[in-house]
């Protein structure tokens, strides 16, 4: 498991912290480091925290009862762990890293009691759980409608994108994932997700060395992205 660090006094607490943490404030917060495959949570344990990712970045997984597992979504710095499970007595879900990694865990019962405080907190959560409804809503109509290339080019796009919000390079894309985590995310064989990546940098839209992408043509690849599978 990710190993805890001590909590923060106030001494430490700046702007730069997500709100959600300057919130709930040192009582309620830990700063957690992960190593490359080591969970953060495992599906199956006690819920009792939040995390938002500070640096690095971590896969969700489902695990079936018969050891099958289904990666359902790829989270960077900023985004929430564990909203999925808010509700539960158990966490849904496994949390592993996908690199070095670090993320703030921050007490659910305190958060709630901070949102209740503040309305502003409040509606930002709300925000974030009403964000991952959408995400998993397009993901969804892109997996049932898109052929395979287009699949793997939506998925560069997506990560285009949230590299650009992040204000890092968009054009430049670290894959952290492996390309067994890609397929199953995106509902494909290690295989396909391998030639789709081929064809792309056939068609010159992007350059391909080991997990670094280079996004040559951000239009054509976005056009890609959008190709319906064939009736």
């Amino acid at each position: 498991m990710c190993l805890p660090q001590t909590s923060l006094d106030d001494s430490r607490f700046d702007i730069s912290l997500p709100s959600l943490v300057k919130a709930v404030g040192p009582e309620g917060t830990l700063r957690r480091r992960c190593h490359a495959g080591q969970p953060l949570y495992r599906q199956g344990q006690p819920f009792h925290a939040l995390y938002v990712v500070e640096t690095g970045s971590f896969k969700i997984r489902d695990l079936a009862e018969d050891g099958r597992e289904k990666v359902s979504a790829f989270k960077l710095r900023g985004d929430h762990l564990g909203m999925e499970s808010i509700g539960l007595a158990q966490y849904a879900c496994d949390a592993v890293a996908l690199e070095e990694s670090s993320c703030w865990e921050v007490s659910y019962e305190l958060a709630l009691r901070a949102a209740a405080r503040a309305a502003p907190l409040q509606a930002e959560l709300n925000a974030v759980l009403a964000s991952e409804i959408r995400s998993a809503a397009g993901w969804m109509l892109t997996l049932s409608t898109l052929a395979a290339d287009s699949r793997v080019a939506a998925f560069l796009v997506h990560m285009s994108r949230r590299y650009a919000a992040l204000g890092q390079r968009s054009q430049h894309i670290a894959l952290r994932m492996s390309r067994l985590d890609m397929a199953s995310f995106l509902g494909l064989k290690h295989e396909t997700v391998s030639r789709a990546l081929g064809h792309l940098a056939d068609s010159r839209y992007i350059a391909v060395s080991r997990r670094e992408v280079d996004v040559l043509d951000p239009g054509g690849l976005a056009q890609c992205a959008t190709a319906a599978i064939a009736a």
